[in-house]
């Protein structure tokens, strides 16, 4: 049991580490400088040395007790600031996957599927364009290079659409309508109600595919806490602007991680459908497990209704 618990708390710490005082504790250094040098000291560096040995030659920190306590009261504030930076990157995380019935949500959502639509249209007409030149007025095609840049115009066109939604917007952020194509497209396949059917689905996983989906929305979830510290680092760079140099890397950084991760975390959801989905209808009973082939939109519908205790 011993060795147990200090594998247990050694593991816990280190947790404890990485995740909350190591990006504190960074932060706290940055405060610290910020107010120490100020905008019109930004890179005094004599200026901040001084401040150290000034520091450092106190006769309060001569005494054990005050430096324990000092270090201890540096390790909850660092461990406070990590706090806060997850309760914040929470609050983004589901401001990014929101429906958006607000004034503001619904209008950005209108302006996106109007950015959609002209962008669709011009994927359209591009397609239409490619075919032309492939096939030819008079049926022997274009030259290989005209088809050649007629495809990379219709690749380009359908790369520019999708940055935008893979489906017509119905929500204000990419976030939400990638999980929303996401549904859109096992409703289309399967008839199922997503909403309803992943809780149960969740159950039946093998301890793989669960795994797989929590390493991709804890990655979601750590893009969205970096997004919190650039929050933190841009409001630090009120009195220190050196700071905004890590706000924007924070921001950049953190919009690619939660953009590949969310993709991903979509991906493997509807993989997990496709794979599981008929499992989850024969384990409660509206498939033999003798009857063979794939889920039916049938069988799909009857399994959402049953899952909303539809009376």
């Amino acid at each position: 049991m011993n060795p147990l618990l200090a594998t247990l708390g050694g593991k816990l710490t280190e947790r404890w580490l990485n995740l909350l005082v190591l990006p504190g504790a960074l932060f706290l250094a940055a405060t610290a400088v910020g107010a120490t040098l100020g905008h019109r000291h930004w890179h005094d560096v004599d200026r901040l040395r001084t401040t150290l040995d000034d520091l450092a030659a106190d006769p309060v920190l001569d005494r054990t007790g005050t430096a324990a306590l000092l270090v201890a009261l540096a390790l909850l504030a660092a461990t406070a600031a990590s706090l806060a930076a997850q309760f914040l990157g929470g609050a983004i995380e589901r401001w990014r996957l929101r429906f958006g019935h607000d004034p503001f949500s619904r209008a950005r959502t209108a302006r996106r599927a109007r950015q959609w639509r002209e962008r669709d249209a011009r994927f359209d007409e591009a397609v239409g364009h490619a075919h032309r030149t492939t096939t030819g007025s008079d049926g022997s095609g274009g030259s290989v290079t005209d088809r050649g840049r007629a495809l990379e115009r219709v690749h380009a066109l359908a790369e520019a659409r999708d940055r935008i939604a893979l489906r017509a917007p119905v929500r204000p952020t990419w976030y939400g309508d990638r999980i929303q194509a996401t549904a859109h497209r096992l409703d289309a396949a399967y008839g199922v109600d997503l909403a309803v059917l992943w809780p149960r689905l969740w159950l039946t996983l093998p301890e793989p595919a669960v795994r797989r989906l929590q390493s991709a929305h804890d990655s979601f979830s750590a893009a969205a806490r970096l997004s919190a510290w650039a929050v933190g680092y841009a409001l630090l760079a009120c009195w220190w602007w050196p700071a905004a140099a890590a706000a924007v890397c924070c921001a950049v950084v953190a919009r690619t991680r939660a953009r590949t991760s969310l993709d991903a975390l979509a991906g493997l959801i509807e993989a997990a459908v496709d794979v599981h989905g008929r499992e989850l209808a024969t384990r409660v009973g509206l498939i033999s497990p003798e009857t063979s082939g794939r889920l039916t939109p049938d069988t799909g519908d009857v399994m959402s209704e049953v899952f909303r205790k539809a009376e």
